[in-house]
């Protein structure tokens, strides 16, 4: 380490219409360090790297970068800086190529100029060969997969001459193998001396390649330790101020008639071939696989959103035609998809209006929707799923990544479904939140309700699944009991051994 930090937050306090986003959080990242920032949705990691990379100004504090401080900290003077942040969702132009949107963090936005295009593909290419990504240069950002963009994002970075790189949330989309490779890319960074901010909610990954960890709890800083030695319990009881018994409260429960049954289903659309399943009334169903292995596809087929072209789907024994999401809702289905800012939730409405959009008609009167109507079964859901908003008519965007979750959990509720497809139900959520997810998926199930739970996370799909269907190629390859249910035994099944 320096005897300087490479960038240096102290004493920092942000404050948002009377609410306290931080209280003198401190923070510091040396050259070669991987420094993790950890805590719940809102405990003011996404704050701080605002402040950080100058996109909200600090209240007071102190932000230093290379031991000098800074004055004021914006977007333009932190890149000029050497601060670069790499967010879930890559900001890059789709519509153009990998070597345009390299060149647009480069080079100089001079009107006037001839661009040397074989210097921008030969730089383009030097970039994406020093973070080990084997990508043409001249392919469009539309055609590149997550991973592949976020690996561009990565040599914008380099590029730029950045010493700090921010990565909030990296692989929350990537698989096992892609994480791997993310991996390779953030040691090669470090051997070259740069700084790493890493934030995630995977907290394997974590206590897997960060040097120091700092966890924020309620805006404030409760300490930073060094990862050797740090137990997960431990950062776990730092992040949620409490104990955590249980992530996974699984409960036996009496299991009813069958609720969803699918018989040889097949969509060639959907790359689906002859699945057949059952789920229970009070039954979890965990639905495993590697990346492509068909599981949300599946769900896309049941739901609706892709055409079945031969094979039943039955809804407690009555046979259903699903051409729609509609026909899904009439037969008592529900989904909660993976994405949840795209079709999880609409952001820019409020919490009560997100919850009826499913069923307006609960809340309709004369045709039109009764606002009274619409906010007692919203602060229903709310008190129920413990949703935390200050109003049922706050903007969904403005509640953390958890709550907006369980809004669209909610949604769902209001259909008084019979099946309920849970597709990534705590992908991008903290702890403290997946707990509470989990234990509202097993009140779900005492109630008497059938679930089928998508994840990628095994120890999700072990810790809360009464029995396992593990995909592979588009069809189910095995369904294994709980008790038969090991992380060696799905694997084995998911890579078709």
């Amino acid at each position: 380490m320096t005897a300087s930090p490479l960038l240096s937050a102290s004493l920092i306090t942000k404050s948002y219409t009377g609410v306290r986003a931080l209280s003198g959080v401190s923070f510091d990242l040396y050259a070669g360090e991987v420094h993790a920032l950890v805590g719940e949705n809102g405990a003011g990691k996404s704050t701080l790297i605002k402040v950080m990379t100058g996109a909200v100004p600090a209240d007071s504090g102190t932000l230093s970068v290379a031991g000098r401080p800074v004055a004021a900290m914006s977007p333009a003077t932190s890149r000029a800086l050497g601060i670069a942040a790499i967010y879930q969702q890559p900001a890059l132009f789709p519509h153009l190529t990998v070597a345009e949107n390299i060149a647009f963090a480069l080079e100089p936005s001079t009107i006037w100029r001839r661009i040397d295009w074989s210097r921008r593909r030969r730089e383009a290419r030097d970039l994406l060969a020093r973070v080990g990504a084997d990508l043409d240069a001249d392919r469009l950002v539309t055609s590149l997969s997550m991973p592949e963009q976020q690996l561009v994002e990565i040599a914008k970075a380099i590029g730029s001459s950045a010493s700090v790189l921010i990565m909030d949330e990296p692989t929350a989309s990537l698989s096992g193998p892609e994480v791997e490779r993310l991996f390779e890319v953030i040691a090669r960074l470090r051997s070259e001396k740069v700084g790493i901010v890493y934030i995630s909610h995977r907290l394997e990954e974590i206590l897997s390649i960060a040097d120091r960890v700092t966890v924020l709890r309620d805006g404030r800083t409760v300490g930073t330790h060094a990862r050797a030695g740090l137990q997960r319990s431990a950062l776990i009881s730092l992040m949620i101020g409490r104990e955590l018994s249980a992530i996974f409260p699984k409960r036996r429960v009496p299991l009813g008639d069958v609720a969803l049954q699918l018989r040889n289903v097949t969509s060639a659309s959907a790359g689906i071939q002859d699945v057949s399943l059952e789920v229970r009334s009070g039954e979890i169903v965990g639905l495993a696989g590697l990346v492509g292995s068909g599981r949300t596809e599946l769900a896309h087929t049941v739901f609706g959103l892709t055409p079945i072209d031969s094979g039943d789907v039955l809804v407690h024994g009555r046979s259903v035609r699903v051409r729609s999401p509609g026909d899904a809702i009439d037969a008592g289905i529900g989904y909660l998809p993976e994405d949840r800012k795209q079709h999880g939730v609409v952001p820019e409405m409020a919490v009560d209006q997100n919850v009826s959009l499913a069923n307006l008609t609960a809340v309709a009167r004369g045709g039109l929707v009764d606002r009274a109507r619409e906010r007692s079964q919203a602060q229903r859901y709310v008190d129920q799923l413990r949703i935390k908003t200050g109003s049922v008519a706050s903007e969904v965007e403005s509640l953390s990544g958890g709550n907006q979750q369980k809004v669209a959990l909610a949604r769902w509720l209001a259909i008084s479904p019979k099946v309920l497809i849970l597709d990534e139900p705590t992908q991008g959520v903290d702890v403290g939140s997946k707990s509470e997810i989990h234990a509202l998926m097993q009140e779900l199930a005492e109630r008497g309700l059938a679930v089928l739970m998508i994840s990628s996370e095994l120890p999700e799909i072990l810790g809360m699944s009464d029995r396992v269907a593990v995909m592979r190629a588009g069809t189910i390859a095995g369904v294994l009991s709980r008790e038969d249910a090991t992380p060696e035994r799905v694997l084995a099944m998911a890579l078709g051994h």
